[in-house]
């Protein structure tokens, strides 16, 4: 072969391979590039999904708050009534509304009595209008207390009392429904105050409404 067709064939050579190199070069940096977009799109995707749901946290975050913060401030037996209505799936919202007791001096129920004075019936005539006009799907648990005379038993026995007898005249007199209603005795367990001296003892016969949603 002469040097001519020599150098010729070299030559092609040189070129087909710096051509497959360019070539090669161009199909990594393609690659590279595929790959640096997809990581890219997965990050932004992440990042995205991250912002939601701190997003969503922040949200159920100051639910959560504000439902500790409504419970905190909520009697310890208005606290029992609102557990016991959210296991028993009786309320729609699981949320407390308001609370009325029984236990201004013309209220009071008498020692050893169960019965609804006449002011007591006209302070559950007010709150059964209320609930009339509120017209709101509630939930009421009514809670009979006592004070610390006598036997724990009887006085379970007699708070049941005076909680029935105030259910079946919301019942009887403003047609609250039976099922949106429950009757509870602590009994002497959960006084207002001390047990000390007769007004004290007056006062914790009483009678609570816990009203629910």
């Amino acid at each position: 072969m002469g040097n001519t067709s020599l150098k010729l064939l070299l030559a092609v050579t040189a070129l087909s391979v710096v051509g497959a190199g360019c070539a090669t070069k161009k199909y990594v940096r393609t690659e590279v590039g595929d790959a640096e977009t997809r990581s890219s799109d997965r990050i932004t995707a992440v990042e995205s999904m991250v912002e939601e749901n701190q997003e969503l946290l922040a949200a159920h975050g100051g639910e959560i708050d504000r439902l500790s913060e409504e419970t905190a401030e909520l009697s310890k037996t208005a606290q029992d009534a609102l557990e016991r209505a959210i296991a028993a799936g009786k309320l729609a919202e699981g949320k407390f509304l308001y609370e009325t007791i029984l236990s201004d001096d013309s209220v009071r129920f008498g020692f050893d009595k169960a019965e609804l004075s006449g002011d007591a019936r006209e302070a559950l005539d007010a709150f059964g209008r209320e609930l009339i006009d509120r017209n709101e799907g509630v939930y009421i648990e009514i809670q009979g207390h006592t004070d610390a005379t006598g036997p724990d038993q009887y006085n379970i026995s007699l708070g049941e009392q005076r909680a029935h007898n105030v259910l079946r005249y919301l019942n009887s007199q403003h047609g609250l429904p039976l099922h949106r209603m429950s009757a509870i005795s602590y009994g002497e367990s959960a006084p207002l105050v001390d047990n000390t001296t007769p007004e004290a003892r007056a006062q914790n016969r009483r009678v609570a409404l816990v009203v629910l949603k």
